[in-house]
């Protein structure tokens, strides 16, 4: 006779406990590789134009909402607080001038959209869709530009106790939550037809350094256009050339990025690369 005060037995792939552990790591590593794997399969999808950039920069019209705030606060304060206020008020402006990314970014995001959709006929290979982080600021915008344009887009979002919360603009079938930064970093590589990094801060700095570093090292050995999009950030903030100059990278590394500061720029070298590897009408 069983003992009643026995608990039943419970099969490995049902142990949530035992699927959590440290010692199950590595199955949760296969599951967010193999899941999403899966997913793009039944969903067709080969390929995407990615979009880098910071969660943090706003639309224009939120911009202007928190400046406007701040100034009536600013007209009835004085003393130290005015002095506060008008030091979160500098803040903002350059917030406010950082903004015209995130209208840059949904247009460029929508242009390219609609080239893709002109060059997916039904039933085919879905190539150039707009792939971002997932969440809010450049990524929200750039899959806001896709939804826009009526297509689809991809969401790869990250676990984070701060910023980052999937934004709506993404397509249902194609929103991802990741644990792990590097699955998530290897999905954007393997999906990647073409990169345009926008300004942004610590996470867009490790994506963009991790795709040069491949294609520099050729890890990665298919075309791939890559666009610095904003020249005053990205020449403000990482000086190329004194690299060279230091002999720490090569002249022909030059080579391996676009720099771009105005959406037509950005959308005819997208559109040309991707025509001619893809053999393609422009």
């Amino acid at each position: 006779m069983s003992d009643p005060h026995q608990q039943p037995l419970s099969k490995a792939y049902n142990n949530n406990e035992f699927l959590n552990s440290p010692e199950a790591r590595i199955i949760r590593i296969m599951a967010e590789y193999l899941e999403p794997e899966s997913r793009f399969e039944r969903h067709n999808v080969r390929g995407a134009i990615v979009f880098f950039g910071s969660a943090r920069i706003v639309p224009p019209e939120k911009a202007d909402l928190e400046i406007a705030a701040i100034e009536r606060q600013i007209g009835q304060a004085d003393g130290e607080r005015r002095e506060l206020l008008m030091g979160t008020l500098e803040l903002l402006l350059n917030r406010r001038r950082m903004s015209r990314y995130y209208t840059e970014a949904t247009e460029l995001a929508r242009r390219i959209t609609l080239w893709g959709m002109k060059h997916t006929p039904p039933g085919a290979q879905k190539r150039f869709l707009v792939c971002t982080g997932g969440g809010p600021g450049i990524m929200e915008a750039a899959n806001l530009g896709a939804h826009q344009a009526g297509g689809e887009s991809i969401g790869l979002n990250i676990s984070l106790p701060f910023e980052q919360t999937p934004n709506q603009y993404i397509s249902a079938t194609l929103n991802f939550e990741f644990h792990y930064f590097f699955t998530r970093k290897l999905f954007f590589m393997s999906l990647a037809n073409a990169l345009v990094a926008f300004p942004g801060g610590f996470g867009t700095f490790d994506e963009l350094m991790e795709a040069l570093t491949l294609v520099q090292t050729r890890k990665v050995t298919k075309d791939l256009p890559v666009i610095l999009y904003g020249t005053e950030f990205w020449d403000e903030v990482i000086n190329m050339p004194r690299l060279v100059e230091l002999g720490v990278i090569s002249p022909e590394d030059l080579n391996l990025f676009h720099r771009s500061n105005d959406v037509d720029d950005a959308y005819n070298y997208l559109t040309t690369h991707l025509a001619r590897f893809h053999g393609l009408e422009a």
